[in-house]
C-alpha cells in the first residue's frame, strides 16, 4: 500500500496511506458542501439532517466497519476513527448519529446476530438504507444495567416486550433497535436479553424527544413499550447472554466516542489557532503573548496524546485483541482532553467565545457528552481499574 505523497496535514500522528488521505479529503468536500453550512440552523431547531446522514449512506461511512458481502465499506477501525473524527471536527451532532449507528446498533447485529438476522438487516443497515439503535439505557437504570426494568416474556413463539428507554441515539428516526430487557429477574446481569424490533411494530413507538445542551442535531429520545410483541427468532444472540454481547459492543463503542471526544477538539483547537493569530491587542496579535502559546501547546499535547491512545484501540481491535482496557483508556482519556481543549478554547475568545457567532460555543456544549455517554469518566476507571487487577492475581 503506498502512502500519500500530501504530508501538509499535521493533525495525525502518523502518515496517512492513499486510500484514508482520499476518504479524509472526501468526507471534508461532503462536509463544507452539505454540513458546514447548515450546522448551526440544525443546531438550532434541533432538526435532525436526515438527507446529511443518507449523503453519507451513499459514502459507505454507514457501514464502514462491516464486510463487503453485508454491503459495507469493509475497512478497519483506524479508517473508522479517521472518519468520525472528520465528521465531528465540523459537526459533533453528525459524528455520534454515524458512531451509534455503527457502533451500537447494527455492530450488535453484527457481533451476535445469527446467519439469517445478518442478511436480513445487515445489507440496509451498512448502506445507510436504514437507520440503527441501540437501547441499554433506563430511567432508572444508567451506568448499573442491572437494574433494568424493561421485561420480555416469551408466550409460545413470540416475545413481549414492556417498559421504557432513555437517551437513546436515532431513536426517532431508527427503523430497527436493539433492545436489551430482562428475561430473568434473578440472574441479574445474566439476565439480560437483547432482542431486535423494527419501527412500525405493534406496542412500540419513540416517547419524549430530549431536548438538550450539545449535539442538538442528534436526536436522542425515549423508546416505549407496550405490550409489544415480537417472534422469537428476534432473539439476539442466546437469552441471558445480552448483558455480554453489550460489553463486546461498548468495547468498540467506546473508541467511537474518543474519536468524537477527537474531532469536537480539534474543530475548538483549529477555531482558536486561527482566532490567535488574528486578533490584535496591545498592537499585536495575541498569538505573539507566551502565556497564549503556552495554552496552544498544552493543547495541542494532550490532543496528539489523546489521538495516539485511540489509535492504539483501534489498531488492536482490527487485529482481533481484546480491547476492554485499552478502549476505556481512549474514552476516558480523548474525553476528558477535549473538555479542557473546548473551555480552553472558549477562554481564547474571550467574550466572542461565548456568542454564537463563533463556533467555539458549540464545541464546548457539545463535547461535555464525551464525558457521560457510553460509560461516564468514573466507570471508565472502574473498568481500567479491574482490567489491571486481572493482570495481578490476588495470592491469598
Amino acid at each position: 500500500m503506498k502512502i500519500a505523497a500530501d504530508l501538509s496535514s499535521t493533525t495525525y500522528p502518523f502518515v496517512l496511506t492513499e486510500e484514508q488521505e482520499q476518504l479524509r479529503k472526501e468526507i471534508r468536500s461532503l462536509s463544507a458542501r452539505e454540513i458546514s453550512p447548515n450546522m448551526m440552523k440544525w443546531d438550532e431547531a434541533g432538526e435532525f439532517p436526515i438527507a446529511a446522514v443518507k449523503s453519507l449512506g451513499s459514502m459507505g461511512l454507514m457501514g464502514i466497519i462491516f464486510p463487503a458481502e453485508y454491503g459495507g465499506a469493509g475497512l478497519g477501525y483506524v479508517d473508522y476513527v479517521l472518519a468520525i473524527e472528520e465528521l465531528s471536527a465540523v459537526d459533533g451532532s453528525i459524528g455520534i448519529t454515524v458512531a451509534a449507528h455503527n457502533s451500537l446498533g447494527s455492530n450488535h447485529i453484527f457481533l451476535a446476530g445469527n446467519d439469517n438476522q445478518r442478511r436480513k438487516y445487515m445489507p440496509k443497515l451498512a448502506t445507510g438504507e436504514w437507520l440503527a439503535a441501540w437501547g441499554l439505557t433506563e430511567p432508572g437504570s444508567g451506568s448499573d444495567a442491572s437494574g433494568a426494568r424493561t421485561t420480555a416474556i416469551k408466550r409460545g413463539d413470540k416475545y413481549v416486550l414492556n417498559g421504557n428507554k432513555t437517551f437513546i441515539t436515532n431513536g426517532h428516526y431508527a427503523d430497527v433497535v436493539v433492545v436489551i430487557a430482562v428475561t430473568d429477574k434473578s440472574k441479574g446481569t445474566h439476565g439480560l436479553s437483547a432482542f431486535i424490533v423494527e419501527k412500525g411494530t405493534k406496542g412500540f413507538r419513540p416517547g419524549k424527544k430530549e431536548n438538550k445542551l450539545g449535539l442538538r442535531a442528534s436526536d436522542t429520545s425515549e423508546l416505549i413499550f407496550e405490550d409489544c410483541e415480537i417472534p422469537a427468532e428476534n432473539l439476539l444472540g442466546s437469552e441471558g447472554e445480552g448483558f455480554i454481547d453489550a460489553m463486546r459492543v461498548l468495547d468498540g463503542g467506546r473508541i467511537s466516542i474518543a474519536a468524537l471526544s477527537l474531532g469536537i477538539a480539534r474543530g475548538a483547537l483549529d477555531s482558536a489557532t486561527r482566532y490567535v493569530k488574528d486578533r490584535r491587542q496591545f498592537g499585536k496579535a495575541i498569538a505573539e503573548f507566551q502565556g497564549i502559546q503556552w495554552k496552544l501547546a498544552d493543547m495541542a499535547t494532550e490532543l496528539d496524546a489523546a489521538r495516539l491512545l485511540t489509535q492504539r484501540a483501534a489498531v488492536l481491535k482490527d487485529a482481533g485483541h481484546k480491547v476492554t482496557r485499552e478502549s476505556s483508556m481512549a474514552k476516558l482519556f480523548a474525553s476528558e482532553v477535549a473538555v479542557r481543549i473546548c473551555n480552553d478554547a472558549v477562554q481564547l475568545f474571550g467574550g466572542y467565545g461565548f456568542i454564537k457567532d463563533y463556533p467555539v460555543e458549540k464545541y464546548y456544549r457539545d463535547v461535555k457528552l464525551c464525558t457521560i455517554g457510553e460509560g461516564t469518566s468514573e466507570i471508565q476507571r472502574m473498568v481500567i481499574a479491574r482490567e489491571i487487577l486481572k493482570v495481578y492475581p490476588s495470592r491469598g
